[in-house]
């Protein structure tokens, strides 16, 4: 399947939605912070105040939270969702139709509203995952801590930070959702089904973890739910009902996304086990110490090895730490489990390419997602 591997370079019309997108989560940011300044008792202003800027030194204060946020969003991540946002809208329009028509604006502020509910996911998520490291810092909920103790603040500095973390996501979702408002009743209603998906993916995954369930078909759910249908299929739709796209060309695009979903989410459980940690920014292996129902572990599941299982029963057993997670990646990788999920990748991401053969789209979008499937399939971070 080599000839599959990507090589794709940014396209000059999708460089400027992303720009036009990081144009307008600098408007939120700087409205946020007046309305923030205007409303706060304490008189605590923006992110100049807080700790994304301010003295350190300085009280804690509820300007942290601000700073947090806008500090997360300086450094952004791989923007996949707004460009399949973009690339839902150039299935109608192509690359060259004019920015100033044609649901271009909704398709941007969709963009930047799913980057907003995305540092709600990675945010609440770090938290549930009791992660360390978040695009190659501290996740908010340690920095937080981290702050309480270097304050010497009162009461206990972890159920602190995660407080505080749990507030800079719900500050990012509110944000998000007054984006969102503004959009056509049409694609709210996307937005909605969006969200609720990301709910419940989680929720799955939480459940899943706590009822150590490994089974692949639990796993996959939770692969479409959280990872697929949040990062690709309702992006690409948000973007092609702001293009006012008839329904042959959503299904043809919500099939494409269907695939793409998977292959991403494969890729992430093989970069959370595998992954190299100056590439993705955070901790590789956390999800074997956390037993974490992944389709990489329900794979390992289905196997007959003894060291497989034996290495399962310490995951479930949470007898597993870091210093165990080479040993623990050089099992699954002797037993095939990694070659099994790089074949589920690569099948996916053949489907997904197939798809868009026989979807009614424009050839623009057609060879922009193409490069896009396989940025994400064989991406290293």
């Amino acid at each position: 399947m080599t000839d599959l591997a990507p090589a794709p370079q940014v396209r000059r019309p999708l460089a400027g939605a992303q720009s036009a997108v990081d144009a307008a989560l600098a408007e939120v940011v700087a409205d946020l912070s007046r309305r923030w300044g205007v409303l706060t008792p304490d008189g605590s202003g923006g992110p100049a105040d807080s700790v994304g800027g301010g003295d350190a030194t300085a009280a804690l204060s509820a300007a942290d939270v601000l700073g947090y946020l806008v500090d997360f969003l300086a450094r952004p991540g791989k923007r996949i969702r707004p460009q399949m946002c973009f690339w839902g809208w150039a299935s109608v329009h192509g690359t060259d139709a004019d920015p100033a028509a044609n649901g271009y604006a909704d398709m941007v502020t969709a963009g930047a509203a799913l980057e907003l509910l995305h540092v709600l996911g990675l945010v609440h998520d770090d938290v549930m995952d009791e992660s360390d490291q978040r695009r190659g810092r501290p996740t908010v909920h340690r920095r937080a801590a981290a702050d309480h103790r270097r304050h010497r603040a009162d009461g206990d500095p972890d159920r602190y930070g995660e407080s505080i973390a749990v507030l800079v996501g719900d500050l990012a979702h509110t944000e998000a959702v007054r984006l969102a408002m503004t959009l056509p009743p049409p694609m709210r209603e996307v937005w909605n089904t969006l969200s609720l998906e990301l709910m419940i993916g989680q929720a799955t995954d939480l459940a899943g973890a706590a009822g150590r369930r490994r089974d692949l078909v639990h796993a996959r759910a939770i692969a479409r739910t959280k990872s697929g249908a949040y990062t690709v299929v309702r992006p690409l739709d948000l973007g092609a009902t702001a293009a006012g796209a008839d329904p042959l060309v959503r299904q043809g695009l919500a099939r494409y996304g269907h695939h793409v979903g998977e292959a991403f989410a494969l890729r992430d459980d093989l970069l959370g086990a595998f992954g190299n940690t100056s590439a993705t920014g955070k901790p590789v292996g956390d999800d074997l110490v956390a037993g974490k129902p992944t389709v990489l572990l329900a794979l390992a599941a289905q196997t007959d090895d003894p060291a497989v299982h034996g290495a399962l029963a310490r995951i479930e057993n949470r007898s597993v730490t870091t210093d165990d997670v080479p040993e623990i990646q050089a099992t699954l990788a002797a037993a095939g489990i990694t070659d099994r999920a790089e074949a589920l990748i690569a099948d996916a991401t053949a489907a997904a390419l197939l798809a868009l053969d026989t979807a009614p789209i424009h050839p623009d979008a057609r060879e922009g997602l193409t490069d896009l499937a396989r940025s994400i399939a064989w991406r290293t971070a």
